[in-house]
């Protein structure tokens, strides 16, 4: 598949909706975005380009995160990692025939993946890393408000 990176220059109501909606749906902007331009276009995405779609996105919040690290900037590092993580976790559902829009949709689909394969090492796994970002996160705004 070939990808195309674009950026938009967008009226800030659009680009506040755009941010709303990311965080009350717990999807990233692009995927709306791309939702939005697919909609607009009449064209469905293919299951297997949505899966890559997720693993590039994934590698892009890795390669953020990292810059972010180098900058001191812990909190939206740890940001960027979650959603690399979440997104992965979409790129598996995806392939699998399940589409993930939402932060209950993503736990309940990583619930199931540790039951169906009677691994709950997958399930403890992904779990642990959300409880290790926010436990991070808290002790951090911690120390930097004393």
């Amino acid at each position: 598949m070939l990808y195309l990176e674009l950026t938009l220059t967008l009226p800030k109501k659009i680009e506040i909706k755009l941010r709303k909606e990311s965080e009350k749906s717990g999807i990233s902007i692009e995927e709306i975005a791309l939702e939005a331009l697919c909609k607009g276009l009449n064209e469905k995405m293919d299951p297997l380009d949505r899966a890559e779609l997720y693993e590039k996105l994934s590698e892009k919040y890795i390669n953020e995160a990292d810059e972010l690290l180098a900058k001191g900037d812990y909190i939206q590092a740890s940001e960027k990692l979650w959603d690399a993580v979440a997104l992965m976790v979409k790129a598996i559902a995806t392939s699998q025939g399940v589409l993930i829009s939402s932060h209950g949709e993503l736990f309940s689909f990583i619930r199931k993946l540790g039951e169906e394969k009677k691994k709950s090492r997958t399930q403890k796994t992904f779990l642990s890393s959300k409880y290790i970002t926010s436990k991070f996160l808290r002790r951090l705004v911690a120390r930097r408000c004393n």
